[in-house]
């Protein structure tokens, strides 16, 4: 009998080769290019004349956006006591702050608030809250991620729960064009994949800002998290300490020379931990806001690039070399 082979059956025993096919010896047709004079020329003069007009189309629509930042945090209270200032729930904070229009600025006009040396990327402050519990209303409970802004001295869930909810930007703007109150329209301003898929939409504020610790903006008890916008993009956390957040559109065209003021309601704290605030007025283009380094850095490459297939042009013209 043959090892194959077992006893009263003449069928040889099956093994475990695989079934033959090209893919799997690696036997398939490849194409390996040479690495010649004329293709590596030929490579960096077509990436720099892709990336050069890129980034002279990139950095032109940037430098048409109209952008004006005003920082108010030092010019808003006074200097001898900042934190006891903003700590006291009885002094005025109404701060109103005035910009000229150094250009036309087509609607919408974005307003943003701009927060400098905020780490909202510090690991317990990104972990300190409860996605489950901003999502379903079965999961109020689920709030042992939010120390320590999880429950009040009752017990009683706080929702939506955590340090970066209880963080939420709480300063308010009123803008005037020349005196007349326009207005800022804050529909919209989140993004529609966390309104439709983060945030419940019968999932209503409970217990929230009722501590002996007030961190920022209360938040109306009457309407679900889905349309609570402003915490929407707050809870879209930032990677840097400097960062800036949509507050609202104009949808109004402003032009040059306007005079606009803004009446600022000073409320939030980033005096205890050193940082600053400033207002922005931004346009867009069809790349953004304002952000020279794109096209800077497309111009670098392409220009690098298109360098590198002269030089080596060059050479290849003066030393060639024949393959025999």
């Amino acid at each position: 009998m043959y090892p194959l082979e077992m006893e009263g059956n003449s069928n040889p025993k099956t093994t475990n080769k695989p079934k033959y096919s090209k893919f799997t010896q690696q036997e398939l047709p490849a194409c390996k290019p040479l690495l010649t004079p004329e293709i590596v020329i030929a490579a960096f003069a077509l990436i720099g004349a892709l990336f050069v007009p890129i980034g002279l189309a990139s950095l032109h629509a940037s430098r048409q956006v109209v952008e004006l930042v005003h920082r108010y945090d030092a010019s808003c209270v006074p200097v001898d006591d900042k934190v006891g200032f903003i700590q006291n729930s009885r002094t005025d904070k109404t701060c109103t702050v005035t910009m000229t229009v150094p250009k036309y600025m087509k609607s919408p006009i974005h307003v943003y608030y701009l927060i400098d040396g905020f780490y909202q990327n510090h690991r317990r402050y990104v972990r300190s809250r409860s996605d489950k519990q901003l999502r379903y209303k079965s999961a109020a409970h689920l709030t042992s991620d939010c120390v320590p802004e999880g429950d009040t001295a009752d017990h009683a869930p706080i929702v939506p729960c955590g340090l970066v909810a209880w963080s939420l930007f709480n300063d308010t703007y009123t803008v005037r064009v020349n005196g007349v109150v326009t207005q800022v329209n804050k529909k919209d301003i989140a993004w529609k994949s966390d309104k439709n898929n983060k945030f419940g939409k019968n999932i209503y504020p409970s217990n929230f800002q009722k501590g002996r610790l007030i961190g920022g903006a209360t938040l109306n008890e009457s309407i679900p998290l889905s349309e609570q916008e402003d915490l929407i993009v707050w809870m879209r956390t930032a990677a840097l300490p400097t960062f800036r957040k949509l507050y609202g559109r104009i949808e109004k065209d402003i032009n040059a020379n306007d005079n606009v003021t803004v009446v600022i309601q000073n409320n939030y704290n980033t005096y205890s931990f050193g940082g600053s605030k400033a207002l922005v007025l931004s346009t867009a283009s069809w790349i953004g806001g304002k952000n020279n380094f794109i096209g800077i850095a497309y111009l670098t490459i392409g220009g690098l690039c298109l360098s590198l297939a002269m030089g080596f042009l060059v050479l290849y013209m003066v030393k060639r070399r024949y393959v025999s």
